[in-house]
């Protein structure tokens, strides 16, 4: 039995990434299975706040701290699940932001050898900040504080444009692109990352 295929959907916060993945999970055509990162935040979210309602912190973390204890083991089980569906064969869609570089190298460590077609999903800072406002449920300036590092990379496989596109249409050019069974090359381009300690 073959890997499944992952779809790497690489674009800011309010890009449209979970829209397209939608999309192409409604399609008949082939079957995918949409994985997203918040759905793993929010259902440890949940756990914790059904589990323990009343909790109160006696003591204050910063972001880092916080990330290092809690965000960080959630992306490695996140990437983890996406690897054992391609074992079993499921093609998946990645819905998340890799926003920092310890992030990248992890997901590169886990998923370097599998199926992967990187597509990134495009939108300018100026349409990203007006969706912000619109979508409110996103801090304003979340993708423009994400946007430098999220598309830094020089080559996808193929690019959908969502200002230009709507959900329906680049979920149906990256059918397109799987089914004329072009290479999908440029995730094996990629290269670890340094990440700086502070």
């Amino acid at each position: 039995m073959e890997q499944g295929l992952i779809v790497l959907l690489n674009g800011t916060s309010s890009a449209g990434k979970t829209s397209i993945s939608m999309e192409l999970t409604n399609q008949k055509e082939i079957l995918f299975h949409h994985l997203s990162i918040d759905d793993f935040y929010h259902n440890y979210n949940n756990f914790i706040n059904n589990k323990f309602p009343d909790l109160k912190p006696v003591r204050k973390l910063d972001d880092k701290g916080i990330g290092q204890i809690i965000f960080d083991p959630i992306i490695s089980m996140y990437y983890a699940t996406i690897k054992l569906f391609s074992e079993m064969g499921l093609n998946v869609i990645v819905d998340t932001v890799i926003e920092n570089d310890k992030w990248f190298n992890d997901y590169l460590d886990v998923l370097f050898d599998y199926p992967t077609l990187f597509v990134g999903v495009i939108c300018s800072k100026e349409e990203l900040a007006r969706r912000e406002q619109i979508r409110g449920d996103r801090k304003i300036g979340l993708a423009a504080s994400q946007f430098d590092k999220v598309y830094s990379f020089n080559e996808y496989d193929l690019e959908v444009n969502t200002e230009e596109l709507g959900p329906t249409e680049c979920a149906e050019n990256i059918l397109n692109f799987i089914k004329s069974d072009q290479d999908y090359s440029a995730f094996k381009k990629l290269s670890k990352r340094e990440v700086s300690v502070s």
